[in-house]
């Protein structure tokens, strides 16, 4: 996946300030849909599978494992923020997020949506609500921790590219992401797109819950937005609950992935997670 930067599109270039409810939402579905990272993502996904009330149903519909109608998940700071902004949809859109999504399904859109295209208010009732409550049981007690994840992912942009540019901050993002010429941001992908900016911005978008490849919206006439997974790779805990990597990984390889979240040389990890020389190079 190729983004095609001109020189207006690095200057208007941010990452964004607050992280966002809905597209955080939107990924976490996404993840509990996937079978991928069972390891660290499987008692997450069987807490939220049983956790989630009926009332989500109708997100089933309309997000997978690899993909969801981007009307459902816009930029904003609070839910219903989002939720306003989600119903301010134009209808020619959001037909477009679910046709566009259904090409890719053996089965026709179920009533519910064809009510929902039509403008029905019982059917935006019912996403709204949906929506809702699967932020409520997904992501409701870890936000202040989210929050403050973003906080240093925020921080962590903002030093790198101060000190190094924002070419520099962009590939750190990303492993293995590079710039080529010219202003040309390469991403591996299991296929080829082609983003041109075209002037109108890239806005960054850290994502706590999501281990797949960045998440791009591109609307006509808007900045681009790019949701890239940040952290440490795992479920963002929830609070006061007992951390459950120890039991799988052991403490000092769950010490060390921690860390991890953040750059650190070697010698620091080792100091920091209490690791001997001689042990160093069996973690």
């Amino acid at each position: 996946m190729r983004v095609h930067f001109t020189g207006a599109d690095f200057a208007r270039t941010s990452i964004s300030r607050h992280p966002a409810p809905l597209v955080e939402l939107k990924l976490s579905l996404m993840m509990l849909r996937r079978r991928d990272n069972d390891v660290f993502f499987g008692r997450w996904r069987r807490r939220l599978r049983t956790a989630l009330p009926a009332t989500t149903r109708p997100l089933w519909d309309l997000v997978s494992g690899y993909r969801g109608p981007p009307f459902i998940d816009p930029l904003s700071v609070t839910v219903p923020e989002g939720l306003d902004a989600v119903h301010a949809t134009p209808p020619g859109r959001v037909r477009d997020d679910i046709e566009r999504l259904y090409a890719h399904r053996t089965s026709p859109p179920p009533p519910w949506l064809r009510d929902l295209l039509g403008g029905d208010a019982g059917a935006w009732h019912m996403l709204h609500r949906a929506l809702e409550d699967a932020y409520q049981v997904a992501l409701g007690r870890t936000w202040p921790a989210v929050r403050d994840l973003h906080r240093a992912e925020f921080t962590r942009y903002a030093l790198t590219a101060a000190g190094s540019g924002v070419s520099r901050a962009l590939t750190a993002l990303v492993p293995g992401s590079q710039l080529t010429d010219p202003g040309t941001w390469q991403l591996t992908a299991p296929y080829r797109r082609d983003i041109h900016l075209g002037g109108r911005g890239l806005i960054l978008l850290p994502a706590f819950h999501w281990t797949g490849m960045p998440v791009v919206a591109d609307l006509p006439g808007q900045p681009v937005l790019l949701a890239y997974p940040a952290g440490p790779g795992l479920p963002v805990p929830l609070p006061g609950r007992q951390d459950p990597l120890p039991a799988v990984l052991g403490q000092t390889r769950s010490r060390v992935l921690r860390l991890l979240a953040d750059e650190h040389t070697t010698s620091e990890v080792a100091r920091l997670a209490g690791i001997s020389q001689i042990g160093r190079a069996h973690v």
